[in-house]
């Protein structure tokens, strides 16, 4: 496992999106408003985006299972090329807030080109109308459905991979442990600043605890909103709970410095390694939480660089 030292100011571009943003949130952070504002807010930050990256083929197809239905996005880079590995991604957000566009929109098109590969991204149901199991079942439906579709979708069942960032990342981790001896098996996993455990006693909980975008205040609060307390001891809420971390994907995972999950990361990568998991971390030291969905920033081009390395050694 690879680590870096843990932080170190924050790069200009970053602290500009940190100045940025302290002007339009309470002291408190997201935490201070409502639900329904953190959703329009973050919308609003999806408008800022540069020009998105142009795909061979989007299509969006409805997934039914456990009697209900979402939508999954297909990301195809060329459209006659087939059958050519996946990317499973679900999206950030807290598992109340975030969506198919936006900064996520961007990302999957941006990883399918790079690595000529498909990525199906996850309209996974949200807290707080939906909470803990619906957004773990919708991953594992999502799964099957892409392993029951890939023949009609061109994509390789046998050379899947899974990823995710914050809140999408600890699915992704879920979804590893939930899958773990399916045939065919998973390939790889990208985490990007899982959230894998609640409020252990970490420096990155205190150092960050007022940390631009996603504050310690703004951890708990969204942990409150997906799940009871009850349900915090299960490790499909708190993937580091898992027993084993044997016979897992190999793991590309990716922490930021400025960030409060950034140690729950760190730690679930070396549960990984200690169990024999092949995992390569990375801690980017002078970045905030959710900077891959703001690919203006100089850590997002790092990271896209680690991205499409790991998967051309994996799938």
């Amino acid at each position: 496992m690879t680590e870096v030292s843990l932080q170190t100011p924050l790069a200009a571009d970053s602290q500009a999106v940190a100045v940025a943003l302290a002007a339009v949130l309470p002291a408190e952070g997201l935490s201070g408003f409502s639900i329904a504002d953190v959703r329009t807010a973050i919308d609003q930050m999806g408008v800022q985006l540069p020009e998105l990256p142009q795909v061979g083929e989007v299509s969006e197809h409805s997934v039914h299972a456990n009697e209900v239905t979402f939508t999954v996005r297909v990301y195809r880079p060329d459209v006659d090329a087939r059958p050519i590995p996946a990317l499973l991604y679900f999206h950030g957000g807290g598992w109340a807030t975030g969506g198919l566009d936006g900064g996520v929109d961007y990302l999957c098109r941006d990883i399918a080109l790079r690595n000529n590969i498909a990525v199906v991204s996850v309209d996974y149901r949200l807290a707080p109308e939906n909470k803990f199991p619906a957004a773990v079942n919708d991953a594992v439906a999502a799964l099957s459905w892409v392993r029951e579709n890939g023949p009609v979708l061109g994509i390789d069942v046998n050379r899947l991979a899974v990823g995710g960032d914050s809140a999408g990342a600890n699915l992704s981790a879920v979804l590893t442990h939930l899958d773990r001896g399916a045939i065919p098996a998973l390939k790889s996993q990208v985490l990007f600043y899982p959230g894998t455990e609640y409020a252990i006693a970490r420096p990155s909980w205190f150092d960050n605890e007022h940390a631009p975008v996603l504050t310690t205040a703004d951890v708990l609060w969204f942990f409150d909103m997906y799940a009871t307390s009850d349900e915090r001891s299960d490790p499909r809420v708190c993937p580091s709970l898992n027993q084993s971390f044997a016979d897992l994907p190999e793991a590309l995972v990716i922490t930021a410095g400025h960030d409060p999950l950034r140690d729950d990361g760190i730690n679930y990568a070396s549960l990984l390694e200690r169990d024999g998991t092949f995992v390569n971390h990375i801690n980017i030291r002078d970045t905030i939480h959710g900077f891959m969905t703001m690919p203006n920033l100089s850590s997002y081009g790092t990271a896209i660089d680690l991205v499409t390395a790991h998967l051309g050694a994996t799938i």
